[in-house]
Formats: structure tokens, sequence, C-alpha cells
């Protein structure tokens, strides 16, 4: 008896990608990188925000602290996702946005700006392991890391695009500005994605989707491809922040940069980021994700290793940190389109549990940051990074031995 052939879940993305899928990736991309400028927006901004609430600067920076842990609440939404469905939480993680930046916008006062930040990285939290998730049973796993390489440019993409908007916003109408823009858009996502993002059949999801909430967490302990990326995600985002934080304290003391020069420092990485991303996209899914991602990690902790002796000249300084955080990206998104497949049923768990690590690694990266280049300089920064990343590629090679991506 010849065995039917299965058919592909509708508007999955199959030899070529059809019409369809075009729409959602588009509309996801764009509403994703509202939702990126309304998490970072406060970084550079911090001073104008003190002004227009009559608070201090070191409020404001306390506003932005606590706004981080909504990446650990991210937890708490996987298994839901996976059992209520990617497009509902993506729209209700567009919908907090709209509703806490237009609320910041009407009524002008730093509780309500508090809380309206919150939502905004709840929101963020919410959507991305289920554009993550979504992504990972729409498309097959030999396009996965072009989409989400495409839906990944919306990081980039505010650094780029984003901030200079709310700083044109802000100096044209009033700091108030672009929480009422962000706030519009955010609403009407949520609306838009209610309608191009196609709804999950059910006869589509995965068996374990119906799990239990506890349940799916279990499941996730169990695995060793999945423990291992986790140790990975806090490594490597440890690493990062650990260098992240003082890499201006370093290029204004070494080449006696000012906050014009910073900021198109700043730039440049956004652009690194950016082609980061588009490299993962055109080459990743070529190359193999578990290589790409092995490659990728290796050339990190070479990168860190080699930075201290870039300390000669302005422009070697800034070449090699445009190249590590362009290397950072590629293997970051590259990383992600892999994880998306490590447990087929329970993506959103996974993801959530990936991008919540990945929060408290850059916290502990935040934290040791300072510390290590007040007693060491860019030396220890280098070595400290550099080692990091190692212990990254260790929990990854350690979590991807002898697996392989489930056939179904």
């Amino acid at each position: 008896m010849k065995t039917p052939r299965a058919k592909p879940v509708t508007g999955a993305i199959t030899g070529s990608r059809p019409p369809s899928m075009v729409l959602p990736i588009v509309g996801t991309t764009f509403f994703r990188l509202v939702l990126n400028t309304a998490r970072r927006f406060a970084y550079p901004f911090a001073p104008v925000l003190s002004r227009g609430l009559g608070v201090s600067l070191a409020a404001i920076t306390s506003l932005i602290a606590i706004n981080q842990v909504t990446s650990l609440l991210g937890l708490l939404v996987g298994p839901l996702s996976d059992r209520m469905g990617y497009r509902k939480m993506m729209v209700a993680g567009m919908a907090m946005l709209g509703l806490g930046m237009l609320a910041a916008a009407c009524f002008p006062i730093y509780a309500v700006v508090l809380v309206a930040l919150f939502l905004a990285g709840l929101g963020k939290s919410i959507f991305d392991p289920a554009v993550q998730a979504w992504a990972g049973r729409r498309v097959p796993f030999h396009r996965r890391a072009m989409v989400i390489g495409i839906l990944e440019t919306s990081w980039s993409a505010s650094t780029l695009i984003g901030i200079p908007v709310v700083a044109l916003l802000m100096e044209r109408y009033g700091w108030r500005s672009p929480f009422l823009v962000m706030g519009a858009l955010g609403c009407i996502g949520a609306t838009a994605l209610f309608f191009i993002i196609p709804d999950e059949n059910e006869s589509s999801a995965e068996k374990a989707s119906s799990m239990d909430y506890l349940g799916a967490y279990s499941v996730l302990l169990a695995s060793r491809p999945a423990l291992g990326a986790l140790g990975y995600a806090f490594f490597v985002s440890a690493a990062n922040d650990n260098l992240f934080v003082i890499y201006g304290a370093w290029l204004e003391e070494s080449f006696g940069l000012g906050l014009v020069a910073l900021g198109l420092g700043t730039s440049l990485i956004g652009v690194a980021e950016l082609l980061g991303e588009g490299v993962t996209a055109a080459l990743s899914d070529r190359f193999g994700l578990k290589r790409a991602v092995i490659a990728g990690l290796t050339l990190s902790v070479v990168s860190y290793l080699l930075l201290p002796f870039l300390d000669t000249s302005l422009t070697a300084a800034m070449t090699g940190l445009a190249i590590l955080f362009f290397i950072y990206e590629f293997t970051l998104v590259t990383s992600l389109s892999l994880c998306t497949e490590m447990l087929p049923g329970l993506r959103a768990t996974m993801m959530s549990a990936f991008f919540a690590t990945a929060g408290l690694g850059r916290v502990q990266g935040a934290l040791t940051g300072g510390a290590v280049w007040q007693e060491g300089g860019i030396l220890a920064t280098g070595c400290v990074s550099g080692g990091l990343s190692f212990l990254g590629l260790l929990c990854l090679l350690r979590g991807l031995k002898g697996w392989d991506r489930p056939r179904r």
C-alpha cells in the first residue's frame, strides 16, 4: 500500500517562497521594528525623558533597569503560546505596546511612563518567542535561516532607522510625540497581524503543544540540546554585554572621542549587525546551521581575544568592533534558527527560555563589565569576553553532540 504524501502546512515556504508568505514576513518585520525601537529608545534619550518628566536621570535609568525584568517574564508565556497559538500572542504583544505608549502620551507622568515601557518590554518578550515559533512551524528547516535572518533585521533597523526617527519627532514635536506614534503603530500592528498572519490549523499543531504548563518545562529540562543552547545563550550574551557597556569608555579614553563620534560609532555597530543578519539570511542555510553557529562562535572567541591588540589606532579599534559585532549577530541569528527545531512541539517554550537565559547573561555582563574594565582595561575585557564565549562554545558542542533535527 502506497503511503500518502503528507501535505505541507498552509502557507509554508517550500521550494520557492509562495506569495502568501511575503506579506506576513514583511508585516511582522516592520511591526517588530516598532517594538524594538520602543524597547531601545529610552537608552540614548534618557536625559530628554528626565527633563520632560521632571525627574532625575537616576530615576530614568532605574526605569530602564526595571524594563529588563520583562525578558524573564517571557518564561511564563512560552508554554501558553504553544497552547493558545502564535498569532494570538503576537497580536497580544503589539496590543500591549500600543496601549502602553498611548497611555504615556496622554498622561505624561513618571508612573505611567514606567508602566508604558514595562508593557513595551513585556510585549516584546511575548512577541519574540511567538514569531520565532511561528517561523519554525511555517518555514521548512532548509529555509529557516533565510526567513529568521529577514525577521531579525528589525533589531539593527531599530538603531539605524527607529532611533533617528524618534530623535526627529522629539526635536520637532516634543518628547511625548514618539509615544503617540509608537502607540498608534502598536494598535495598527495588533489589528494588521490578526488579518495577515495565517491562523494555526489545529490539525497541524504538534501533539506536544497540548501538554500541561509545567510539563512543557520538564521536557525542556530533559533535553540535552535545549540545555546546551541555554548555556550557550547565557555565556555569549554575558560576553557581548561585558564589552558593550564599556566600549564607549574605551574609545573615549584611548582616542578622545566625543559624543558625536561615539554616536557614529554606534551607527557603525548597527550597520555591522544588519550585515550579520543579511549574511545569515543569504548563507547560513547553505552552509548548514550547526556548522555556521560553531564557526561563528569560534571566530567570536578569536575576535574578543584580538581586540586588545587593536588599541593602537582608532581605525583599527573601530574596524575590530565592527567585525566582532558582525560575527556576533551572524552567530546569534543563526542559532535562533537552529533552536526553533530543537523542541518542535514546544517552540515558543524553547525560544522563551532562550531569550530569558540570554537576558540573564546580559544582566550579568552589564553588572561585571564596568568592574572588569576598571581592573584591567580593554585587555581584561577582551580576555573575559573571549573566555565566556569559549564556555558558550563548550555548552553548544556538548548539547549538539549526536543531535540532528527531528524528521517529520
